[in-house]
């Protein structure tokens, strides 16, 4: 009997996870708490009451290792999850690796990515608590795609502010924003008074994820029937997320090969939390060598080369301080194609990690990801979103290494989503026309400027 050509891991859907993974109750020194921005003290729940329901709150803040998932979150979930697992043999073959590749394939939800393991349950809660309307921002489009889905499943109004740049790229996202029922428009926008700041410094302004959370922020304070909903970033988003390593762990285990290194793309870090913290757990509990890989563009490196301190998550200045791999919240990213990873600052739970030295970190240009993107496609069949492409960038150089070593290895990425929407981006990479931004730190920049 000949081999498959591609194995495919699909579990039942009794094995849906009934929990959410707590990572915070593992860790072996608690992640430092946000604080408020006037007295530098840790907040209470009640600063985040304006924001968020009261369940989420809970949740940001839980020391409990599982938190039950409701089941009519689990039942939107089953239009969608679980999500198979794959192992990549055509690409192995084209690398003449002795590594196994393995993805998690986010791609075929709803919104086409990973955003809506959060997006639901994000909605639920606030259903729950008699909340009528969401506002969010978005940066590629894909979270924003999410929560209009999440939105139109419990009867939510949902208000978007998309990031100028990928409003103007990725045009048929707004369309499938539009189509879930939810409205958008481009940030900076004159709607608020943090957008109209912005466009009177700068008209032009492609803005970025941080104006964007300025923008939804401040509608979500402005009205009483509104809440703020959060695509990455914040804990309570990660522990949605662990829904696509819990299934991952159990589909390695009927692969019969646990992982030796495990990889996601990382821009707030939602995606790389979902897959990597329920393996992490075992290296939290000592019985584990395995390695986590962060992965995120060399033009917004937030943990290969920003600070890790307090920092605001939004442009403006508006959010609690948090303990952060940050650039800087006033940092303008340069308009890469891979806009959901163009944020300043990462996760405070996954800097923690970082800074504990748990987890590593990379950075790519975003012409050697959309290479490595193309040969996936051509050997794998999948057109990766181009975030995700940094993640397949990193796993095809640990194959490599392994080729070049000489080593049997086990590699697992997260395929955070298709780029099926972002046909645009590949058009400018196979033209040519793509353009590699490094980083500058604000030294740097200074000089930059000095001399012209």
């Amino acid at each position: 009997m000949s081999t498959p050509r591609q194995r495919r891991f699909i579990l039942a859907e009794d094995e849906l996870p009934t929990h959410y993974y707590n990572i915070a109750a593992d860790l072996p020194v608690p992640a430092p708490p946000p604080l408020h921005p006037a007295t530098r003290e840790p907040i209470g729940p009640e600063a985040l009451a304006p924001l968020f329901p009261m369940a989420l709150i809970g949740q940001e803040v839980s020391q409990e290792r599982l938190i039950e998932i409701p089941e009519p979150v689990r039942d939107v979930y089953r239009i969608y999850r679980p999500s198979p697992l794959y192992r990549a043999l055509g690409l192995e073959r084209a690398l003449d690796t002795p590594a196994h590749i393995y993805y998690k394939y986010e791609g075929v939800s709803p919104a086409g990515s990973h955003k809506p393991n959060t997006a639901i349950p994000q909605a639920f809660y606030n259903r729950e608590e008699g909340v009528r309307r969401l506002a969010t921002e978005t940066g590629a489009g894909q979270w924003g795609s999410a929560l209009s889905f999440a939105a139109a499943q419990f009867g939510l109004e949902c208000k978007i502010f998309m990031v100028k740049v990928s409003f103007l790229q990725k045009p048929y996202r707004r369309s499938m924003i539009q189509t879930f029922g939810a409205s958008v428009v481009a940030s900076p926008s004159s709607e608020t008074n943090a957008g109209r700041s912005i466009l009177a410094e700068d008209p032009d302004s492609p803005g970025s994820l941080g104006i964007a959370i300025s923008e939804a922020l401040e509608e979500a304070a402005s009205r009483e029937d509104t809440k703020y909903a959060l695509g990455s970033v914040l804990n309570h988003v990660l522990l949605h997320q662990t829904v696509i390593g819990q299934e991952a762990v159990r589909q390695m285990e009927l692969a019969g090969e646990p992982p030796d290194v495990v990889i996601g793309c990382a821009g707030g870090g939602s995606n790389f939390a979902g897959i990597a913290f329920p393996f992490l757990a075992a290296k939290l509990a000592g019985g584990s060598r395995m390695r986590f890989v962060a992965v995120e563009p060399a033009s917004c490196p937030s943990l290969t080369q920003g600070e890790y301190r307090y920092d605001f998550g939004d442009t403006v200045g508006t959010t609690p301080l948090l303990k952060m791999h940050t650039l800087g919240n006033d940092f303008r990213p340069a308009p890469i194609h891979a806009g959901g990873l163009r944020y300043h600052g990462m996760a405070p739970m996954i800097s923690h990690l970082y800074d504990l030295g748990l987890i590593e970190a990379v950075a790519y240009g975003q012409n050697t990801c959309f290479e490595a993107a193309v040969q996936f496609a051509r050997t794998e069949g999948i057109i990766p979103a181009p975030e995700s492409s940094h993640a397949i960038r990193a796993a095809v150089d640990e194959a490599i290494a392994a080729r070049e070593a000489g080593e049997e290895k086990v590699i697992l990425f997260n395929l955070s989503g298709h780029g099926y929407f972002d046909m645009a981006a590949y058009d400018a990479y196979l033209a040519g026309d793509l353009t590699d931004v490094d980083y500058q730190a604000p030294q740097e920049r200074e000089l930059v400027g000095a001399t012209r």
